[in-house]
């Protein structure tokens, strides 16, 4: 895949330092003059340890793993009707103790909160199969561990959690979900491009023939991926022109910034609905479908099933939140002394008159009341009191990469370029292509 030359000129520079720095070893040399070793403290002098066992990991996993203790451990599956008192009543442990883990850890975890289908873990000692441990499974990133001996403590914590890198680039050719889907990707990395692209690409708008390169991080609990993917960096090349982005803090959070430094973040979002399509553009003689006579389109129509999230496209008030005969159910808001929208056609509103939303909120759903064919958002947006066709709206950006984070956010640029480089020649026989 190809981007402009000057892209590509720099991702070649970026590998070419990279490639540099390797050929050039781990260290320099050292006071003798001697080439340093690969280890910078010297060999081990000592053996490895031998891996653990099964069980050792598992209790490991848990904070359970001791030296001097082995465990015989099982595990199963919370059943339906199933409650704490089942599942330990029958292993020998004593109301006593069960009552003690209701009422005295309600604070750390509620028993009662157990759930079907959430998997649990009983340690036994090894040396006398004394029931010493009984663990549950929260969910996918928590777990609570209930000591049934001695102090009969409680500990309540946090998998062990790898991040994992991946890459992917291709063509559109279909959708890019099914292209995603189709290189074996997860398809909520599909999301994740629509929040990073939010404020500058329409994804309604994707052609065949737009490209893309995305290096995302997931983190891996138990050797899943929990969670959505997150944005390292990507580039996606839609109608001729390039959108480079890049994830950097400059200590406000995670946010999103092209190869210049500028926030991809702006005032507004690109469409009040995610993965539609355009169904009616802004036309001032468009000839209505339901009136049967020429009448100005003031508005975008984006088509989508009925009950998809409506959202705020900026920060505001609602102003309205009613219905008229023509709007159906609708939804304006005014963002500032300058902008104003407005969202017909809803099956339900989400807000109030008065009510403060911000960009991104859910404020109604996809319906067709009102003169409508069928399900669609009848988008329109003021400026200085005249509709305007908001597709041709040039917004500006929110804040730059500041002064003093300048250099830091252009090594970052460097290595993430270089590491996709890297990738892109270690990926090339695999490209993502919808329909291979």
């Amino acid at each position: 895949m190809r981007f402009h030359a000057s892209h590509t000129a720099l991702y070649s520079a970026a590998l070419m330092l990279a490639v540099a720095w390797l050929s050039a070893g781990c260290g320099g040399s050292d006071v003798d003059g001697g080439a340093s070793p690969l280890l910078a403290f010297g060999r081990s002098a000592t053996p490895a340890l031998p891996p653990l066992t099964k069980n050792q990991q598992i209790a490991d996993r848990f904070g359970l793993h001791s030296d001097s203790l082995a465990w015989n451990i099982s595990s199963g599956e919370v059943r339906s009707g199933q409650s704490l008192s089942h599942i330990l009543s029958p292993e020998g442990v004593s109301s006593a103790t069960l009552h003690h883990i209701a009422t005295e850890h309600r604070e750390v975890f509620d028993v009662r909160r157990m759930r079907q289908g959430k998997t649990f873990w009983l340690f036994r000692s090894a040396l006398d199969s004394t029931l010493h441990h009984f663990v549950y499974g929260i969910n996918d990133r928590e777990y609570v561990a209930f000591e049934l001996t001695g102090d009969r403590t409680v500990h309540r914590d946090k998998y062990p959690t790898d991040k994992r890198r991946s890459y992917v680039e291709g063509e559109v050719m279909g959708s890019l979900y099914q292209t995603l889907e189709n290189a074996g990707h997860t398809t909520t990395l599909t999301y994740a491009m629509s929040n990073v692209y939010a404020w500058t690409i329409d994804f309604s708008r994707i052609q065949p023939g737009d490209q893309f390169r995305i290096l995302y991080e997931r983190d891996w609990v138990n050797d899943k991926p929990v969670g959505l993917p997150r944005i390292i960096s990507s580039e996606f090349m839609h109608r001729g022109r390039n959108f480079p982005a890049f994830a950097f803090d400059q200590g406000e959070g995670l946010d999103y910034f092209d190869e210049t430094g500028a926030s991809l973040r702006k005032a507004f979002l690109k469409a009040p609905v995610e993965f539609s399509r355009i169904s009616s553009r802004f036309n001032k003689k468009r000839f209505h479908p339901v009136l049967k006579k020429v009448k100005a389109h003031l508005g975008t129509d984006y088509a989508a099933p009925k009950g998809t999230e409506i959202l705020a496209v900026g920060d505001g008030v609602v102003t309205k939140s009613s219905y008229t005969r023509g709007n159906g159910k609708y939804v304006k808001i005014r963002h500032n002394e300058t902008y104003t929208t407005q969202y017909l056609h809803m099956s339900r509103r989400n807000v109030k008159e008065g009510q403060a939303v911000r960009q991104g909120d859910v404020i109604g759903y996809v319906g067709s009341t009102g003169l409508a064919t069928g399900p669609h958002v009848c988008f329109r947006f003021w400026k200085h009191g005249q509709q305007v066709d908001h597709l041709k709206e040039d917004f500006p950006p929110s804040t730059p990469i500041k002064p003093d984070s300048e250099a830091e956010f252009k090594d970052v640029c460097q290595s993430l370029l270089a590491e996709m480089a890297r990738r892109e020649i270690a990926d090339e026989p695999t490209l993502a292509v919808a329909g291979q």
